[in-house]
């Protein structure tokens, strides 16, 4: 049987666990592509550096392009990450019309319509079911699976290092600094934690996420998105009075217009309160999970660990097996539909429910100036909570839903009141 031959560009903590795996299940791999795989080059910044018994010292070259073009290579293999030279290697393979595997969600994220054009292009398989969620089986389940069913939602937290900090948080009462400390000493979270905590990562998945689920091309700059660092150890103690613990989101959801108009998704990246009686609220520490709404389906939940080397190689060697058996039928996989080209929705279009918390004077009349600031712009008061501080007191605001714009400006006129010395926090509320 003549090999497949692969390409591995990358040999950090995911590719030295994709070599291992193909290496100690190279007989279960064969009987089940029915042809063997072999691993023919590894491009690497640095060649000659010592990787111990990783692979012979000849697989590995520093010219990943090089590598890439070679005419013995069948299947490329990128798990970098980052938009270039990724890019570049990328596209090269699939417009020769080499399968691609990748992990990169950034890159997808952004330029995934330009890679599944060169891949249409040329016959090849793109796969890359490793960029989201890590080992959880999500993105095969909504472009195949699902691909007969109308998804209407998509909730997940997809971020291990965000949800192990608000985890914590929750747990312990700790502050978001403190977390975050735990969080890097315990390898969860980056030296440089900012594409985690401010809500980067989570986002080019949830542009990923949403583009698979409504045919629609979603792209991360597409994605309203905030971060968890403004979230504090009092915001996840009131959480936790009403029920609720804090999550940071990923949100895809579709919107019909009930005047027969042309329907619309919004996709955003923010913490936000769930009832802790909803599936995502017992999601802790690095784990992540999504939660898909369908039409016919109903409620699905996909659960697991989301990031890790071992992890992150198994869903990558799935899309090997996967690419390497449509290459031994003559197959090929499933190619990208944007046939609905749904309109992004801004945020501001966007209704959920909110909790303001402010800190007030301690007098008669608050209140009622207050609660016409939040009339004045529609949105409705559903809870007030108010505890006083001597001069001063905590009032909070649980709303009704209302849209993201009305609330802006509720919070922006709010501001301006001489009794509110401070917006001390706002945030939304969502799953129930």
């Amino acid at each position: 049987m003549e090999p497949l031959r692969i390409a591995l560009l990358g040999c950090g903590t995911v590719g030295r666990e994709v070599v291992r795996l193909l290496r100690e299940q190279a007989a279960d791999l064969t009987a089940r592509i029915g042809r063997p795989l072999e691993l023919v080059g590894i491009a690497v910044r640095r060649p000659d550096r010592d990787r111990g018994d990783v692979a012979p010292r000849e697989l590995f070259t520093g010219d990943a392009l090089g590598l890439v073009k070679r005419d013995d290579v069948d299947i490329v293999v990128e798990v970098v990450g980052g938009i270039e030279p990724a890019r570049t290697w990328l596209t090269t393979a699939l417009r020769s019309g080499k399968s691609v595997v990748t992990a990169n969600k950034a890159l997808l994220a952004e330029h995934g319509a330009e890679l599944q054009a060169a891949a249409a292009e040329s016959g090849a398989d793109l796969y890359y079911e490793a960029a989201v969620a890590g080992a959880i089986p999500l993105i095969r389940p909504l472009r195949e699976s699902l691909h007969g069913d109308r998804v209407t939602r998509v909730t997940g937290i997809v971020n291990g290092t965000t949800n192990y900090i608000l985890s914590r948080m929750d747990a312990t009462g700790a502050g978001f600094a403190e977390a975050l400390e735990e969080a890097t000493a315990l390898g969860y979270a980056e030296a440089d934690p900012t594409a985690d905590v401010e809500g980067f990562d989570a986002a080019a998945k949830a542009a990923i996420l949403a583009s698979l689920a409504f045919h629609t091309r979603v792209r991360a700059a597409d994605v309203y998105r905030e971060g968890i660092t403004e979230v504090t150890a009092a915001d996840v103690a009131s959480a936790r009075q009403m029920g609720c613990t804090v999550k940071l989101l990923c949100i895809a959801e579709r919107y019909t217009d009930p005047d027969g108009g042309r329907d619309s998704v919004g996709v955003r990246v923010h913490p936000a309160m769930i009832p802790r009686s909803h599936p995502l609220a017992s999601v802790n520490g690095a784990f992540n999970a999504v939660f898909v709404e369908a039409g016919a389906a109903g409620q699905l939940m996909f659960y697991g660990q989301g990031a890790g080397g071992a992890p992150t190689a198994s869903a990558v060697l799935g899309d090997i097996v996967a690419v390497a058996r449509n290459q031994r039928t003559g197959a090929r996989g499933p190619v990208e539909t944007s046939y609905a080209d749904l309109r992004i929705r801004p945020m501001g279009e966007i209704t959920t429910r909110y909790h303001i918390s402010l800190d007030v004077d301690d007098k008669a009349g608050v209140l009622a100036a207050v609660a016409n600031v939040f009339a004045a712009h529609g949105v409705s008061i559903q809870t007030v909570r108010q505890e006083g501080r001597g001069e001063d007191a905590l009032l909070v605001v649980v709303t009704h839903a209302a849209t993201d714009g009305a609330l802006r400006a509720t919070v922006a006129e709010l501001t301006t009141l001489d009794v509110v010395r401070e917006v001390a926090s706002v945030m939304r509320v969502e799953g129930e």
